[in-house]
């Protein structure tokens, strides 16, 4: 145990002092919370100046202008408020009042609305951070006029049906979306493009962190051998207890760096709800960031004890960046799957069910269930019991290759070699 802890802490002390390991796993998650601090505090005195003594309710919906050039606006709907929107004979006009503080922003109807169906939007703060930006209220008046001024039947065809399913199969967990919601990531929130991507963004940066982590292991190998402070090390320790300092080392190296990154991306999604444009309803449960860790810490545990196998059969980097693709072909099937919309639109069916149990392809594709919810439990530890059986059996094979003869041979790397160490055949 005392040689293993040696070579795992020369492992931590090596990853903390590169500074593009400090870099990437501190300073882009460090910078991106300051960032997201400073538009939160400009908004929030912008709030203060601009909203003044006057209640939320009060400023609910801003004022905004038209200039209507295809002569379509005859009336207003009997549901919005008085005034909230201003006709101006043309676009300057807009524009002056605009920039008065009149209006807040103004809309341009061109005279061939009718065949082309565009208007133009003008708005000064429109963009991902900002709450502002109510088009809605003019795509709702020009239904209502379109229709003359019909408020039944413009409702009717604002909303075209309240669908009602009956589900004749009792599984709980099978939800087929049926109207936008914007309660949890994923595909079914279709009026928030950060809630409806969210997923896709956590998957990438899962791959990115596993494959790094893993690669970085049969990178230190290579090296090693290729300089031969292998044999100096093979001298000292044994092979097996080598490898499993090496694996636990990166491990918490890894660990330290996902959990930073996560925890940030929590705590911006909790409490940055006004300043990313949230819904009030979306919530990610503080149970997801213990399912991130787990499917991480195991996913990298696969991979770096595969990548481990390979480092022990190649003679030289070159090798080794050949041979890396055996590892990560079945991690990338299930990377590709969960960042397409046949994964994320359907993330509970049949296909991305067993692709998240499967151990080889489960990190990224259960990291994408969870994230938009609804996974039941069983499902959960069905995956985590796999994957650690998984990581056993790996290690129990990998093991057998860190062995002198073997990491000395200085025989050129192949699948078929490769496979038949795994099964215990060379």
């Amino acid at each position: 145990m005392r040689k293993i802890g040696l070579i795992l802490r020369h492992e931590i002390i090596t990853a903390l002092s590169r500074p593009g390991y400090l870099l990437f796993a501190f300073g882009l998650p460090l910078l991106g919370m300051l960032i997201f601090l400073g538009v939160t505090l400009t908004r929030g005195e912008g709030a203060i100046e601009e909203g003044g003594a006057e209640t939320q309710e009060d400023t609910e919906l801003d004022v905004e202008g038209y200039v209507d050039n295809s002569g379509m606006i005859q009336q207003m709907p009997e549901d919005l408020p008085s005034g909230i929107l201003i006709p101006f004979n043309d676009e300057d006009q807009a524009h002056e009042a605009m920039e008065a503080g009149d209006i807040t922003a103004y809309y341009i109807i061109p005279e061939d609305y009718m065949a082309r169906g565009v208007f133009i939007y003008v708005h000064p703060n429109n963009s991902p951070f900002s709450s502002h930006g109510q088009d809605w209220v003019m795509r709702w008046t020009m239904t209502f006029n379109m229709l003359g001024g019909d408020m039944e039947l413009a409702s009717r065809v604002w909303a075209p049906m309240y669908l009602t399913i009956t589900n004749l199969d009792p599984a709980p967990n099978i939800d087929r979306y049926t109207e936008e919601d914007c309660s949890s990531p994923g595909y079914q929130c279709e009026s928030n493009a950060l809630v409806q991507m969210l997923p896709f963004g956590v998957v990438i940066l899962f791959f990115v962190f596993t494959s790094i982590s893993s690669g970085q292991l049969l990178t230190n190998i290579t090296k090693e051998k290729q300089n031969r402070m292998m044999e100096v090390l093979i001298l000292s320790v044994d092979p097996r207890e080598m490898l499993a300092g090496k694996i636990i080392g990166l491990g918490f190296v890894s660990l330290l760096q996902v959990t930073f990154w996560a925890v940030t991306m929590f705590i911006m999604l909790k409490v940055g709800g006004n300043t990313l444009n949230l819904p009030e309803n979306f919530s990610i449960p503080t149970m997801v960031l213990f399912w991130w860790l787990v499917l991480f810490l195991l996913g990298y545990a696969i991979t770096a004890c595969l990548m481990g196998g390979i480092g022990a059969l190649v003679p030289d980097t070159k090798a080794a960046s050949q041979g890396s693709w055996i590892v990560l072909l079945p991690f990338m099937v299930g990377y590709f799957f969960a960042v397409t919309p046949l994964g994320q639109q359907d993330p509970h069916g049949i296909v991305s069910t067993l692709l998240s149990i499967f151990p080889l392809t489960a990190p990224v594709v259960m990291i994408m269930r969870v994230t938009i919810g609804s996974v039941p439990i069983w499902q959960l530890l069905l995956t985590v019991l796999l994957m650690m059986v998984t990581v056993l059996l790996i290690i129990r094979s990998v093991a057998r290759m860190f062995r002198a003869q073997t990491l000395l041979s200085g025989q050129p790397f192949s699948v078929g070699r490769y496979f038949r160490a795994l099964v215990g055949q060379v």
